[in-house]
C-alpha cells in the first residue's frame, strides 16, 4: 500500500521500519522539524528522521500540516506513531482509507499522552497496543484491532514503551495486510469505559515518603525517563531511577524517609508503609550510577533523612 508515515519519537520506528521490511511504499514520512537540544543547544533530528535517512524514505518536516502539501500524493493510508501534532479533518480525508493511529494501550482505556506512565502508576497488571483509524477526536476512533501485552513487575515507561512499540508494528502490518485485502473489521469505541492518561508533569515525580512503599516503587517506574521520581538529599535534589519494595521489618517508630539500611547492594529506606529498597540513582547534575558507587562518594548513614 502507499503510505505517508507520520511519527516523532523513538516508539515510532519500529512500525516504519516494519513497514519498509515488509514491501510497503512508504510515499513520505512527516516527523517534526529538528530541535535544538542539549547544553551546546545543538540541532538535533528526531528518532523517526534519522530512521528514515538510514531506510532512504523521503522526508518531509513542515512547521505546520496542510492538507494541499499531501493531497497530490495520492496515497492508500495514512499511518501515526507518536507524532505529536493533531492531524485535522482535512488531512484525515486525503488518505482513501484514512489514517491509523498506533496506541500503547488497550483503548478507550488511557487516551492521551501518556498511557504506558499511568497504566504503570495505577498498579495494572496488562496493557497493550490498539490500531484504530483516527478521528477529529483524539484517540477516540474505530478500532481495526486490539492486543494486550503483560506488565512485568520490573518494568518502566521507558522498557514497557519499547516492547509495546515492537508489539504495535507488527499489529500495524497486521491491520494494514487486512485492509489491503479488504478483510479489515472495525468497531467504535465504547465511550462509557474511555480513560485519560496526560502528560506528566515534573512536580507528580516528586517523592512522598509517606505513600506506601508499593506506590512509591510505581512512581519509580512509571517516571523513568521522564519525568524522574526526585527526592532531597542533603539539600539537593537525587533522583531515584530503580527501586524495589523491602521485605525486612520496619522499626515501629521509622519516619518516613529515613535510611535504615546503607549498604553496596541498596539503600533501605522507610515509607508510610514498608520500606523501599533503592538500587540506582542520579544526584543532581551527575550521571545515573548504581548504589554501590552513590555511597563510595558520598556520605550516607542509617538515620539520615530524605524529603
Amino acid at each position: 500500500m502507499r503510505v505517508i508515515f507520520f511519527g516523532t519519537s523513538a516508539f515510532a520506528v519500529p512500525s516504519l521500519e516494519t513497514l519498509v521490511t515488509h514491501g510497503h511504499a512508504i510515499i513520505t514520512c512527516v516527523t517534526r522539524p529538528d530541535r535544538p537540544q542539549g547544553r551546546g543547544l545543538a540541532m538535533e533530528p528526531s528518532p523517526v528522521k534519522q530512521a528514515a535517512l538510514k531506510l532512504g524514505v523521503t522526508l518531509s518536516q513542515p512547521e505546520r500540516l496542510h492538507a494541499a502539501l499531501f493531497e497530490p500524493l495520492h496515497p492508500d493510508v495514512g499511518v501515526a506513531a507518536a507524532f505529536g501534532q493533531l492531524i485535522g479533518r482535512d488531512l484525515l480525508a486525503i488518505p482513501l482509507h484514512g489514517i491509523l493511529g498506533v496506541h500503547p494501550s488497550l483503548l478507550p482505556a488511557y487516551r492521551g499522552a501518556a498511557p504506558v506512565a499511568w497504566a504503570i502508576l495505577n498498579g495494572e497488571t496488562t496493557t497493550g497496543v490498539t490500531i484504530f483509524r483516527l478521528s477529529e477526536r483524539f484517540d477516540a476512533g474505530d478500532v481495526l484491532s486490539r492486543a494486550p501485552v503483560t506488565i512485568d513487575a520490573e518494568d518502566t515507561t521507558e522498557t514497557l514503551t519499547a516492547r509495546l512499540a515492537t508489539f504495535g508494528a507488527q499489529q500495524l502490518l497486521t491491520s494494514l495486510n487486512a485492509l489491503a485485502s479488504g478483510l479489515a473489521r472495525v468497531e467504535p469505541q465504547d465511550e462509557s469505559q474511555a480513560t485519560f492518561a496526560p502528560k506528566l508533569t515534573k512536580a507528580q515525580g516528586s517523592i512522598d515518603w509517606r505513600a506506601p512503599a508499593e506506590a512509591i516503587v510505581r512512581l519509580i517506574r512509571a517516571t523513568v525517563p521522564w519525568p524522574g521520581a526526585v527526592t532531597a538529599w542533603q539539600g539537593e535534589p537525587l533522583k531515584i531511577l530503580s527501586a524495589s519494595a523491602g521485605t525486612e521489618a520496619m522499626p515501629p517508630t521509622a519516619v518516613p524517609g529515613t535510611m535504615l539500611r546503607v549498604a553496596p547492594d541498596g539503600l533501605t529506606v522507610s515509607t508510610g508503609k514498608g520500606s523501599v529498597v533503592i538500587r540506582e540513582v542520579q544526584p543532581a547534575g551527575r550521571r545515573r550510577m548504581s548504589v554501590r558507587e552513590f555511597i563510595a562518594g558520598h556520605r550516607a548513614a542509617p538515620g539520615e533523612k530524605f524529603g
